[in-house]
């Protein structure tokens, strides 16, 4: 890429020095140049540049972002008539997962006087989903506010997984800015890189923000540059390039502009908020516009949408006109109209382009489409995400136990369900597949569709779900299969079992450096998301449950080959009826176990995992022969613990033959009865 800084060797930076300040700027280009990275463009000659002291001053944050941004900004505004809030900051959270982004909005939140003082508040308040809390990740963005000296600041807090990645995408329309917040030892990461691009395609303004930066073995230099680096990679302008840099702690409530130096409180962000993200840019008396990025349904009010008003006024009672293009137009009432204050939605009257609001009473609203004028509306360009990568086939459940538990059953039922869920998840795909009870669903990645199954079998249904497959392409007769990014931060001590696992799997390493003074090394691979596939537990297993691994969807490429997941077979059930501790001591010998004694079990069903290839079929079911002879020592049996298998893991274990069934209060996993059995070993105890 051509930078549009350039450094010379004859360059001699003048810096402007605040007498009342003893620090120098934490600009990521002066950090360059100090740590002796010389960046040079040959098309570009010697430029003078001025560096701007950054203190604990709050009056003294100046951030080139917006200037330059807004001086370029007014020119075009007056020829298209538009103008500034300067009332109101839009604004997004973004990060990678774990790097403290809902702590971050609880902090900003509990010091924007929110909530009472003598109110309990419970931690991640903005995860209010049961699964977001189960799981400790944010799976939906949220909206919020707070006021900052008579700003109204809309934050919008979104997920960090990529699996959950068109949340960000849907989101970043509604915003003019982000905030991207880093970890102080970690250092940008894939899905860091992943919305940091997505940002800077639309042109927002991006603050860093080095979160946890009280950890012993913080590196914040390391981070600075490292996110520089990342800013150039991804083509961003020289202004972005010139980002403003906070240093915070999220859990602490503290933030500042060095890292030596914090402040009591989040001023020093709130500062760099109203002074580096733009207000939103609107036409008020144009025509009414307004993109619907969300949708939440509420059992009184019914469906509601949730936008940015671009143009226009909104008032409640108002006829509008919904479009989803040119063509396609109908009319709607807008029964009720609110605004988000603090934590809560508040009906308003009228909203004022530029503010983030909520619209009732179009009850076949969708995401992607515009609300507009009546009379002279047009629509906003719709919201595109990325294709999704990976498939897997759900139908109805055809177990000896279908019915047990379950409420809602027929495949009319699993048919309603999955297509309604794409109402909300704009990045997942439904499609019929080739009986009348299968559908194929695709999203992002296993953790994208096992959301889904996880939210079903809560809301009562019950159904199977085959192993998770890669979608391909072929171009110029050439086939392709999607490749990620995948970093591993491993102890050096298991190191090696880790490289020989992800070889096998045909990831290439790219890169491998230390991290911090945690005698942790972080791996980086190019692997094919076949690769990944059952990937999580085999590491978790070579590393003794200290590796962490994460992905990012990279690109499409050349078919890697053929890739062997997993080397033991299965252990099958042979018969119906209920597990024996007479079977099951002699069953154990010839692997793990998933069934204790007292277990119902079915012909087909997977009750453990064999210790050699193949599979073999096994009579769990045996009784004890009754005699008449009696026994002078009552024999003892000793039983292994069965092994405790997850959503996660079972999709993960799973292969081409095999299935998972998913019931309200149970998950089992068996053969596929349409399937031939290629590997099967009959084997009777």
């Amino acid at each position: 890429m051509e930078m549009a800084v350039g450094f010379h060797r004859t360059l001699t930076p003048s810096f402007s020095v605040n007498p009342n300040s003893r620090r120098l700027s934490s600009s990521p280009i002066l950090a360059k140049r100090i740590l002796g990275q010389t960046l040079s463009s040959p098309a570009i000659t010697k430029l003078p540049l001025t560096f701007r002291p950054l203190t604990s001053v709050r009056s003294s944050i100046k951030c080139s972002v917006s200037e330059a941004t807004e001086t370029q900004l007014e020119i075009a505004d007056k020829k298209r008539q538009l103008m500034r809030r300067r009332d109101i900051r839009n604004i997004a959270i973004v990060a990678h997962v774990d790097h403290g982004k809902t702590t971050l909005v609880d902090a900003m939140l509990k010091q924007a006087k929110v909530f009472r003082a003598n109110q309990f508040v419970q931690e991640r308040i903005m995860d209010s989903n049961d699964l977001e809390r189960e799981r400790g990740i944010t799976i939906l963005s949220k909206n919020t506010s707070i006021t900052y000296k008579d700003t109204k600041i809309n934050i919008i807090d979104t997920p960090g997984h990529s699996d959950f990645g068109g949340e960000v995408e849907r989101v970043l329309n509604m915003v003019e800015g982000v905030l991207l917040v880093v970890d102080s030892v970690e250092g940008p990461m894939p899905q860091t890189r992943f919305v940091l691009k997505k940002a800077l395609e639309f042109g927002h303004a991006v603050v860093v923000v080095v979160n946890k930066i009280d950890r012993p073995s913080a590196r914040p230099d390391f981070v600075i540059n490292s996110t520089f680096e990342l800013f150039i990679e991804l083509n961003a302008t020289d202004e972005q390039c010139d980002f403003q840099v906070i240093y915070a702690s999220g859990i602490k409530g503290k933030a500042g502009l060095s890292p030596e130096n914090l402040a009591e409180d989040l001023g020093p962000l709130f500062e760099a908020i109203i002074r580096c993200i733009p207000g939103p840019r609107i036409d008020k008396d144009g025509a009414l516009q307004m993109l619907v990025t969300n949708i939440e349904y509420d059992e009184h009010k019914g469906r509601i949408a949730i936008g940015r008003l671009h143009a226009g006024v909104l008032q409640r009672g108002m006829d509008v006109r919904v479009c989803t293009s040119e063509d396609a137009c109908r009319y709607a009432r807008v029964s009720e109209l609110f605004v988000y204050e603090k934590f809560n939605r508040v009906p308003a009257e009228t909203v004022e382009a530029g503010d983030i609001c909520a619209v009732c009473g179009i009850d076949d609203i969708q995401i992607g489409e515009t609300i507009a004028d009546k009379i002279s509306g047009r629509p906003l360009p719709a919201i595109r995400v990325e294709e999704p990568t990976v498939r897997m086939a759900f139908s109805i459940n055809t177990s000896p136990f279908v019915g047990r538990e379950g409420k809602y059953v027929t495949s009319r039922n699993l048919r309603d369900r999955l297509y309604r869920e794409l109402e909300r998840n704009l990045a997942m795909k439904v499609e019929d597949g080739e009986t009348a009870d299968t559908f194929i669903v695709s999203g992002r990645g296993t953790l994208h569709i096992t959301i889904l199954i996880e939210n079903m079998r809560r809301e009562g249904y019950e159904f199977m779900v085959g192993p998770p497959k890669v979608i391909n392409k072929r171009v110029d007769d050439k086939l392709l299969e999607p490749f990620e990014i995948a970093t591993v931060e491993v102890p050096e001590v298991y190191m090696g079992p880790v490289v020989e696992l992800l070889g096998k799997r045909r990831g290439q390493m790219f890169d491998m450096q230390g991290l911090g003074a945690e005698g942790t090394t972080l791996l980086k691979y190019k692997i094919p998301t076949r690769g990944l596939l059952g990937l999580r537990n085999a590491i978790l297993t070579a590393s003794r449950g200290t590796a962490v691994l994460n992905t990012i969807f990279d690109s499409y490429g050349p078919w890697a080959g053929d890739i062997t997941t997993r080397d033991q077979g299965s252990l099958v059930a042979f018969e119906d009826g209920t597990t024996t501790s007479y079977a099951l001591s002699s069953s154990q010998e010839r692997g793990q176990l998933f069934v204790g004694p007292g277990s119902d079990v079915y012909k087909g069903q997977i009750v453990g995992i064999h210790q050699r290839p193949g599979d073999l079929s096994l009579n769990v079911c045996k009784k004890k022969a009754a005699t008449n002879i009696r026994s002078n020592k009552e024999q003892t049996v000793i039983l292994d613990t069965p092994l405790v298998y997850s959503l996660d893991d079972c999709i993960e274990y799973i292969q081409e033959d095999e299935m998972v069934e998913v019931t309200p209060s149970s998950i089992r996993m068996c053969k596929n009865p349409k399937l031939a059995k290629k590997t099967r070993v009959d084997y009777t105890i």
